[in-house]
């Protein structure tokens, strides 16, 4: 998979996050391992900074349920009007948390 393929293949997995549901930098990461040859969280992160905006972003927490850094407000917002399990600063990240093989 080339890097713009994975990217592509990030994005495409965040759209499918469904409404109240989040899952992980390092969740994507694993989710895409076997298919890209990759597995970094932080990678995942860098994507999401520089072409989540078209994306579901909000919907992408750390593994500890906090929100992503800079935008909190606006994914509390956004999650909160979804109806995801918030728990204090972040989101309740047991509740809240979807896999790809739930889509399936």
């Amino acid at each position: 998979m080339t890097p713009d393929e994975y990217v592509e293949a990030v994005l495409d997995l965040v759209e499918r996050i469904p409404e109240a549901r989040v899952m992980s930098y390092g969740a994507i990461a694993d989710a895409l391992a076997e298919r890209s040859g990759r597995s970094s969280a932080r990678l995942v992160g860098s994507i999401m900074a520089r072409h989540g905006g078209s994306v579901p972003w909000h919907r992408v927490v750390t593994a500890g349920g906090r929100l992503p850094p800079g935008h909190e407000r606006e994914a509390r917002a956004r999650l909160r009007a979804e109806g995801a399990p918030l728990r204090g600063e972040g989101v309740d990240i047991t509740a809240a948390g979807w896999s790809p093989e739930e889509g399936m």
